[in-house]
């Protein structure tokens, strides 16, 4: 059975920040989380907890001149053997795997379009122990301007397969592992995107009502980039914390 420890899933997404503090206020406003901040040695990061159970973390930012950002975590049970097959699939590797104490194994990478994504490979700390629940991760999607290369890459460093669909008028490329769909990719038109926007990987949080959650956003000092809008599967918003912080939230019909 495919969960969210299975390789290959998106197991965790966590915040870069320029002001942690802030940041800790505003996700907690918006989604109900408690903040459980570690110890020193882990440098201030934060777990971000939905009734007691963890959906998310938060750390400061170390590069400087480096934007506040969310970050998607994919899981796997060979952090070294992912690094080789980024190489080999034409990545890079920008953070080699190394050990966070006995929490886990994790490495952050580029993909072929410039494109940021990171593993983890589960110690004591497994993951996101809730999905799909309003205050919880419900989707990750790649936004990429190479849609068939992106097709290539992750399907050889994650064995996902993919399933042709289409968002709007525009492709969209569901990926899968045993036939479970566990993310999303899609084309960074030309007309829809800024040209200086990068490629990204973009975090959808459940809410139960989307519009009430934009509103809500700019009550605590964010913006609303793009308004409420309804697709096939819902309705979603893509919105920006105070420091920068761009996620999406989607209230899922049903």
């Amino acid at each position: 059975m495919t969960t969210a420890s299975t390789p290959g899933f998106p197991t965790w997404v966590d915040l870069g920040t320029a002001d942690l503090e802030d940041a800790k206020r505003f996700y907690s406003g918006l989604f109900g989380w408690t903040a459980d901040v570690a110890g020193e040695e882990f440098g201030g990061y934060t777990t971000f907890l939905l009734n007691g159970r963890p959906v998310a973390g938060a750390g400061p930012l170390y590069g400087e001149g480096q934007p506040t950002a969310w970050s998607t975590y994919i899981a796997t049970t060979d952090a070294d053997a992912i690094a080789d097959r980024v190489a080999a699939a034409g990545g890079k590797v920008l953070v080699a795997p190394f050990d966070v104490l006995d929490q886990g194994r994790m490495a952050a990478f580029l993909d072929p379009s410039g494109a940021p994504f990171s593993v983890w490979q589960a110690g004591t700390m497994r993951g996101a122990a809730i999905f799909d629940v309003p205050g919880s991760l419900t989707w990750n999607e790649l936004n990429t301007r190479d849609l068939d290369g992106s097709r290539v890459f992750y399907g050889s460093v994650f064995d996902w397969q993919f399933r042709h669909s289409t968002m709007g008028n525009q492709p969209y490329l569901v990926a899968k592992l045993d036939e479970t769909p566990i993310c999303g990719i899609q084309p960074m038109a030309a007309a829809d995107w800024p040209v200086d926007m990068p490629a990204h990987w973009m975090v959808y949080f459940a809410v139960q009502d989307c519009d009430r959650t934009a509103m809500h956003v700019r009550s605590l000092g964010g913006q609303v980039l793009q308004p409420p809008t309804n697709l096939q599967i819902g309705r979603y918003a893509v919105l920006e914390d105070p420091q920068g912080g761009m996620f999406a939230v989607l209230a899922s019909q049903g």
